[in-house]
């Protein structure tokens, strides 16, 4: 079953640091975010490989909203 990364708080995706497919190691960059002018890396919780990058850059997210799939 695939490990959800999700937003913490309501921002902007300004990078997309990976696609599905890469490989991935627990505490990489997956993306950043920018919320109230500061930026955010947003990091992998675990080893494994992009299944799903459900956001691109200059999106819009909620908080909570799913951002990555890890397989």
């Amino acid at each position: 079953m695939p490990v959800e990364i999700r937003s913490t708080m309501p921002g902007k995706v300004v990078q997309v640091s990976k696609k599905a497919g890469d490989k991935v190691l627990e505490g990489e960059e997956v993306l950043v975010m920018e919320a109230m002018k500061m930026e955010m890396p947003i990091f992998s919780p675990t080893d494994g490989v992009i299944a799903a990058i459900k956001v691109g850059e200059g999106q819009a997210v909620a908080k909570d909203e799913i951002l990555v799939l890890v397989e």
